[in-house]
């Protein structure tokens, strides 16, 4: 057996490489600990804020390991950016696998993959399970299977995609090679949700900086949509720029680009359902500082790297404190002073909770899905059971995730579908599904319900976010609204009658049956707790504390 490294020889090993391959003085600190543990054989979850340099990670650790690297990345744009970043700095082969290649490319990559040529190859989550792309890396296992955006894995999380709940199948029929998962934004249940998913062995989680210290956090209220109109050209005129409003819908993206235009401000739109050269072109003039402000519906996210944008501004509230402070993390990457404002009219939180609960499951359309999938010993393909149903492909997969969830299928790497059991019932399967799907709903609503405590709170916004994701915070900023206007004093007040509560507020706790939660209140005698899977519950303190129902956590 190989005589195992000390830390420290392993610490000296990665400052060398670092200081002689890639020309730094040295890694931050979280992030020479996720390389540490991945050298140590650890399944590793990072979790940094945007700009923080998690690329960083993969790419030093890769770089210690024999063997390839595989990275799974959601966005065409990033893996671009992360290949050309590797060439620029003449330390690794990399290549990309995604649909803009031509044949001969490809075959090219492959080559370079199966010659043990390519120390880095990515791919998106829909390339990996390409049969022959898959096959390829079967044959030539990766050493190292990193996980770009691993929040996109989790319904919990903000941008859920459902292509990345394959990538837990794939990683097992890899051989389960190393595997770093990273993300910038994920609250513990999401996280827990990552290490589930991915089937993380052997995991260890680091945390790291999610406070922003140089950006200033604000709320203004606006008690109608004219008034919210009026404040959004004002404020635009006053702060610096480069600024980024984000809106709600595509429709309000357009509208208020052209209003802000005819103001004399540079302003472009962007959504998603605008060609893709007209993105690129809004995307390329913003980066150029041609464009002065963007006005964007969350489609303009990943892949955002402009170090210099001095101004965040949410015409209407996120989805979630997870989405909302993703996007104000695109403001002053550079370390500089940066303002991220927040237009409240309380109104538009029911724009929010009406598309949170939408996309209901029926128990009849659920139950003929797992009646197509059940007795089957071989595969099927979701298109042709969306085929065989006369029902949507989309509304197919939903239904097929969902009874992933409550262990009825099992959704092979390629995307094929087979009972997990010889004795699926499809009725009692969509009973289960539904129940799930309706969780799922009602912690989205959550989720909408702590925005809208975010945007009235007269506590330290700083405060309330970083102690929602899990960072513990205890001081007032003084770099916020609430700070500057002297709310949080009063707050604190308030916070210390209830110092004598069992359960402090804005504190996450465990209850046995609903599962964790965030206390929002007291109302008499009664505790009143938002969980994440459960949503807004009410219950008779007394009951609560004589039956030890609920612990802080």
């Amino acid at each position: 057996m190989p005589k195992r490294k000390s830390v420290q020889s392993t610490t000296d090993q990665i400052r060398k490489l670092v200081h002689d391959q890639f020309g730094f003085e040295g890694l931050r600190y979280g992030q020479e600990e996720s390389v540490r543990l991945v050298l140590a054989g650890h399944d590793v979850l990072a979790v940094m804020p945007t700009g923080s340099g998690k690329s960083a990670i993969y790419q030093v650790a890769a770089l210690l390991i024999d063997g390839p690297t595989v990275v799974v990345s959601p966005l065409i744009a990033l893996q671009k950016d992360q290949v050309e970043s590797i060439q620029e700095m003449d330390v690794a082969d990399a290549a990309v696998l995604n649909s803009t290649l031509r044949i001969g490319e490809r075959r090219e990559t492959l080559a370079k993959l199966e010659g043990g040529d390519l120390e880095f190859l990515f791919l998106s989550p829909e390339q990996i399970v390409n049969d022959e792309t898959f096959a390829k890396l079967k044959e030539n296992p990766p050493s190292l299977f990193v996980v770009d955006e691993a929040h996109c894995i989790s319904e919990w999380g903000h941008d859920f995609r459902p292509e990345y709940n394959r990538l837990g199948a794939v990683i097992e029929a890899l051989g389960h090679p190393r595997v770093l998962a990273l993300t910038a934004t994920a609250s513990p249940n999401v996280r827990e949700d990552i290490l589930t998913r991915l089937g993380m062995a052997n995991v260890r989680t680091v945390v790291r900086g999610f406070d922003r210290p140089n950006i200033w956090l604000g709320v203004e209220a606006c008690p109608d949509v004219e008034t919210k109109d009026r404040l959004l050209i004002d404020r635009v005129r006053e702060m610096a720029r480069p600024a980024i409003v984000y809106a709600a819908t595509r429709a309000a993206t357009e509208e208020l680009a052209q209003r802000l235009t005819e103001s004399g401000i540079k302003s472009a739109a962007y959504h998603g359902a605008m060609k893709k050269p007209d993105r690129d072109a809004v995307q390329d003039a913003f980066m150029a500082d041609a464009i002065e402000v963007v006005v964007a519906t969350n489609a303009f996210g990943m892949g955002v790297d402009k170090a210099n944008v001095r101004t965040v501004i949410h015409y209407d509230v996120s989805e979630s404190i997870d989405a909302y402070y993703q996007e104000v993390g695109r403001a002053g990457r550079d370390g500089r002073p940066a303002r991220a404002l927040l237009l409240y009219r309380p109104e538009d939180v029911g724009v929010r909770m009406a598309l949170a609960s939408g996309g209901k499951l029926k128990e009849g359309e659920v139950e003929k899905v797992a009646g197509e999938v059940q007795g089957r010993t071989t595969p099927v393909d979701p298109a042709d059971v969306a085929e065989n149903l006369d029902m949507k492909p989309g509304k197919v997969k939903q239904v097929l995730n969902r009874l992933e969830e409550v262990g009825a299928v099992d959704v092979l790497p390629g995307g094929a579908v087979l009972p997990r059991s010889d004795d699926l019932n499809p009725a009692e399967a969509a009973e289960d599904a539904v129940h799930e799907h309706q969780n799922y709903r009602t912690f989205r609503r959550g989720r909408v319900q702590l925005m809208k405590d975010f945007a009235e709170t007269a506590d330290c916004r700083r405060r309330y976010i970083l102690n929602y994701f899990g960072e513990p915070f205890t001081d007032p900023c003084g770099h916020c609204d609430n700070c500057e206007t002297g709310q949080v004093e009063k707050a604190e007040t308030v916070r210390e009658a209830d110092a004598d509560k069992p359960f402090p507020l804005k504190g996450r706790v465990r209850h046995r049956k609903f599962g964790e939660g965030v206390v929002m209140g007291y109302e008499a005698d009664k505790l009143q707790v938002l969980f994440d899977t459960e949503g807004a519950k009410e219950m008779v303190l007394k009951v609560v504390i004589e039956n030890q129902l609920v612990e802080n956590i």
